[in-house]
């Protein structure tokens, strides 16, 4: 299986989706029926989160694997080192390219709600370009890395500023491509992009998009990651948050016109937050390649 660096030596431009894994048997049914769909519209790759301290590890790989062995789609593989110790990293490691897993997405991850006060000990990772720098270490190029990326400045970072210089650490260490957290205002991924340049950041920047289906969903969400919801998005959204077909039709909309204009200015490439449904992405998808973005 190749990896994205393979991918993206020959595709100035991709289009990918990003799936989780379901908590219970019932929602996984689902998904695996949603992924049918979801990999008839050709995405170049497929991402899978990873719960805190690998909670959720055996559901993640599963999903990578079935959508690479069955769907014969390239998967990124989210890895956080939150919790985990050297040791415990290099096991998951050394077993995910045993299992020919090669494209991962770094990350540090948010400890989980039970443990909110955990702080890593000398066996663990504080950021998650040490935790890059460790994957190069031990295992060469048998890996691609991704980082992620904060238009609006990670909620911890003590300004914009001082975010651009850690995703610059990130890709010193070993990242090869950045996948950005959600936005609604396509201003600040163009500035987030101008100012990690200006310290010399090369990487490929895809932009994470995620289509609103509901309101108050959408609001809640991105107050738990630290994401603003700009006052045009309350404006189309709120007055019609009791009617689900409305906010679907109308968050379609909004996001392919996001998607056109990213595309339009030079964005290489769109990566959906599908939230394992099927059709928002389908829809966004279909008339993108209408308008040929």
């Amino acid at each position: 299986m190749k990896t994205l660096t393979d991918l993206f030596s020959s595709r100035p431009r991709t289009f990918s989706l990003e799936i989780f894994p379901p908590k219970t048997e019932k929602g996984l049914l689902a998904l695996e029926a949603a992924l049918k769909e979801l990999a008839g519209l050709g995405p170049d790759f497929i991402s899978v989160t990873y719960g805190a301290g690998g909670g959720n590890r055996d559901r993640t790989l599963g999903l990578v694997r079935l959508i690479q062995e069955r769907h014969n789609i390239l998967a990124l593989h989210h890895f956080t080192c939150v919790l985990h110790t050297r040791k415990e990293i290099r096991g998951i490691l050394d077993h995910l390219q045993k299992v020919k897993v090669r494209s991962l997405l770094a990350l540090r991850g948010d400890p989980p709600k039970d443990r909110p006060d955990w702080v890593p000990g000398p066996e663990n990772f504080r950021y998650s370009s040490e935790l890059v720098a460790f994957i190069r270490e031990h295992y060469g190029d048998s890996f691609s890395i991704g980082v992620a990326g904060f238009p609006e400045g990670h909620p911890l970072a003590a300004d914009k500023d001082a975010d651009a210089r850690v995703l610059k650490a990130k890709i010193e260490s070993g990242g090869e491509f950045v996948i950005t957290q959600l936005f609604f205002d396509n201003a600040l991924y163009f500035d987030y992009v101008r100012r990690v340049r200006t310290l010399g950041v090369t990487a490929r920047i895809i932009p994470g998009i995620l289509p609103v289906t509901s309101y108050e969903g959408v609001v809640n969400f991105c107050k738990g990651c630290g994401a603003s919801v700009p006052d045009k998005v309350h404006d189309i959204f709120s007055p019609i948050a009791q009617d689900p077909d409305k906010t679907r039709e109308a968050g379609i909309r909004f996001a392919i016109d996001q998607c056109r204009e990213l595309l339009a200015r030079g964005a290489p490439g769109i990566h959906l937050y599908t939230l394992n449904k099927a059709e928002p992405a389908t829809q966004i998808v279909s008339e993108l390649r209408r308008m040929s973005l």
